[in-house]
């Protein structure tokens, strides 16, 4: 279509884009004037990608008139820093505009260099192109595609097939992982923890419609935490860690994953088990939430101030016991803390 519309970048344009690709800017907002394509506007960067987004892209889009946005992540590949390409087609723009942006699209793509474009981005109102809505985007590119019922069947063969004694006292690996797509409500809420607004955030799987959603934001204390544990079901907690270390003010986000073993059926335990790491995978890689520590527990009442602290601060010992350790009563072993980093190692025990 691109053919069909003879629109092409001026001189000027494509010295722009040159320069934009060397890194000077950060924002470009292109529009086709006269059968040609000219840059409206450009922004050089002032903070971080994700500091400028909002503020940078929102206020340019206009309500009733389409445009193309290229905007620049701090992020490279071997081509050079990588883009985000937006193409803004409001509702209520008029027919004729809407035809000739969208069969230009290819060629802007072609004339800015389709290596740099890591993302593209459509949009018909202001809330799918935010932040957060490029945030939704990325889950979505990342969530597997519906199955077939021949696949929906084979999937329920292999849960049925995997290991049914799963607890916290089992290091077993259930499933490779299910990645169940996330609500709206709990992508904003996990936005809100990471801006600080928020410094608790629960959710759960929706076992029928297999999506978690957004169980709780209540503000949470450390001394609120073994409350917020139900006894009865599983959860993924976020709490935002507010403490004092060596004389510093630290802020830090820890995971805990809240399985009471056996009360829950063995569905919800596997579900729950297979879920855990790729909701991790984009909490971390797709929302770019350091998550400092994970923790799995069966009981809230484990949940101490000095527990959560000597997680996140564990004790250097500086010399091994020569002494066997008396073992302690029975059933007194404590938590099991059984989701560890790769550069996480188990302090060893006599």
């Amino acid at each position: 279509m691109s053919h069909q519309t003879g629109i092409q970048a001026s001189g000027e344009v494509k010295e722009t884009f040159a320069r934009a690709r060397n890194g000077k800017y950060r924002f470009l907002k292109i529009v086709i004037e006269n059968e040609q394509l000219i840059v409206g506007c450009s922004k050089k960067p002032h903070g971080s990608w994700e500091e400028d987004y909002d503020a940078f892209v929102l206020p340019l889009l206009e309500d009733k008139q389409p445009c193309y946005v290229l905007y620049r992540l701090d992020s490279q590949n071997a081509q050079g820093y990588e883009w985000i390409f937006i193409a803004w087609s409001p509702d209520h723009s008029p027919v004729r505009q809407k035809m000739l942006y969208a069969a230009t699209r290819a060629t802007l793509k072609k004339e800015f260099g389709g290596g740099h474009i890591k993302d593209e981005v459509f949009g018909t109102n202001k809330e799918d192109v935010s932040l957060i809505g490029y945030r939704r985007h990325l889950v979505t590119q990342s969530s597997p595609a519906p199955l077939t019922a021949a696949e929906e069947e084979l999937r329920q063969i292999k849960i049925s097939e995997v290991q049914t004694e799963v607890s916290v006292d089992t290091k077993h690996q259930t499933l490779q992982g299910v990645a169940f797509p996330i609500a709206k409500e709990a992508l904003q809420a996990l936005e809100k923890l990471k801006n600080k607004q928020l410094n608790y955030v629960q959710l759960q799987i929706d076992m029928k419609n297999e999506t978690i959603i957004l169980a709780s934001t209540l503000l949470t204390e450390v001394k609120d935490l073994p409350k917020r544990i139900p006894k009865d079901a599983a959860r993924y907690h976020f709490f935002l860690y507010r403490h004092s270390h060596e004389g510093d003010y630290l802020e830090s986000v820890v995971f805990i994953y809240s399985m009471p073993g056996y009360m829950c059926s063995i569905r919800e335990r596997m579900l729950y088990s297979s879920c855990k790491s790729p909701l991790l995978e984009i909490v971390e890689r797709q929302l770019w939430i350091p998550v400092i520590r994970k923790i799995e527990i069966d009981d809230g009442e484990e949940l101490t101030a000095d527990f959560l602290y000597e997680e996140i601060h564990p004790k250097q010992h500086a010399h091994k016991q020569t002494f066997a350790k008396p073992k302690g009563p029975a059933g007194k072993r404590g938590i099991r803390r059984l989701i560890r980093g790769p550069a996480e190692t188990e302090t060893p025990t006599d």
